[in-house]
């Protein structure tokens, strides 16, 4: 990564921030280029990250292709982490997910491709995987976008691969800040159903995933990293014996009440189906989904270090893998930083950027 012209789009989500403060703190890279649609958000941003004088924020839509093609110019890495996430949103509002999250990933394609840029990653979600709802859809024809698009690139063209996340806890939406507010109201603490089960990572793995899949790939490949899996009624649980005194209640007192699952809802989540089992290979720390379809232009070897098995039989589905007991969860979330303090509010600069005086 060290001084490489890298562009992220979705760059005020949680894990573009946060993907943004590594590549700009820990690995030296020569340019960021920031986008995102957020106006106020990437206001913000830019304060926050004022000191860094190799970046800079653009204010695009990934539905504007000809925005982007401007903004790739002379880009080596893109990763295109922009999407509507929400799936109830998604439902309700089914073609608004079709333009950003299918014809957007082909804006990026196109844009990258034409800038001749060196490797572009798409970041995928668990719900591409045998989706129930708009939004898992339209994320796995992203998938099948970028994919695609490899095999038709040539020899010395650009390398495109995606990656899988599970739930990233702590990020924006995620079930802990809920889980938080509804404590520190005495409770009670709602579930929908006492048998989900979800993959989790922290943000902090979630950005490690997507820079070593897009330094690993060797193109159309969809990466997934190995994950714990968690009860979520356990996470409930652990959340109420280690926050509740700290709110003034009594543990015992907050209840969890079972409401049932939401339309679309999965009570497990899967990474991988068994379709995709008879193409994977098996890393020390991630899976490695090859592509259906062979290049019409490279033979590509998909060879990697740390290369454990050429075979893998088992789907990666939270159902059937063990869960994190409650000490091995408490301890997860301490490590990751997700029970300490209140959630941290927006960031508020004392000062004010206007235009190009960044010293």
């Amino acid at each position: 990564m060290k001084n490489k012209r890298v562009l992220i789009t979705g760059t005020c989500g949680t894990i573009g921030q946060e993907l943004l403060r590594q590549l700009l703190e820990d690995y030296g890279v020569g340019e960021v280029v920031a986008v995102d649609n957020n106006e106020s958000e990437i206001f913000f941003l830019e304060q926050k990250f004022l000191q860094h004088e190799n970046c800079t924020f653009f204010l695009a839509d990934t539905r504007d292709k000809e925005k982007l093609c401007r903004l790739m110019r002379g880009m080596d890495f893109v990763f295109h982490t922009a999407a509507y996430k929400h799936v109830v949103l998604c439902e309700r509002s089914p073609f608004e997910s079709v333009q950003t999250n299918i014809l957007g990933v082909q804006n990026i394609i196109e844009a990258a491709a034409e800038n001749k840029v060196e490797r572009v990653l798409f970041t995928s979600s668990d719900k591409a995987v045998n989706p129930t709802n708009v939004m898992g859809t339209s994320k796995l024809m992203g998938e099948r976008l970028i994919t695609a698009a490899n095999s038709s690139q040539p020899i010395d063209g650009t390398i495109f691969a995606s990656t899988r996340f599970g739930n990233v806890l702590g990020s924006r939406g995620s079930v802990i800040p809920i889980f938080r507010e509804q404590i520190k109201k005495g409770g009670p603490i709602t579930l929908t159903d006492q048998e989900m089960t979800r993959f989790i990572m922290s943000i902090k793995q979630a950005v490690q995933l997507v820079i070593d899949s897009i330094t690993l790939a060797q193109g159309g490949e969809v990466f997934v990293t190995k994950m714990p899996v968690i009860r979520i009624i356990d996470l409930a649980r652990v959340m109420i014996y280690e926050l509740a005194a700290s709110y003034g209640h009594d543990p015992g007192d907050i209840s969890i009440d079972i409401i049932g699952t939401k339309p679309g809802e999965k009570l497990y989540e899967e990474l991988m189906t068994q379709e995709e089992t008879r193409r994977t290979v098996e890393l020390q720390n991630y899976f490695a989904v090859k592509p259906a379809f062979t290049s019409l232009y490279k033979n590509i070897e998909y060879t990697y270090p740390d290369m454990i098995s050429e075979t893998v039989d088992n789907p990666y589905n939270s159902a059937i893998e063990p869960v994190l007991g409650f000490e091995e969860l408490k301890d997860f979330l301490y490590a990751n930083q997700l029970l300490e303090g209140e959630p941290s509010e927006d960031f508020k600069p004392d000062q004010r950027f206007w235009g190009d005086e960044k010293q």
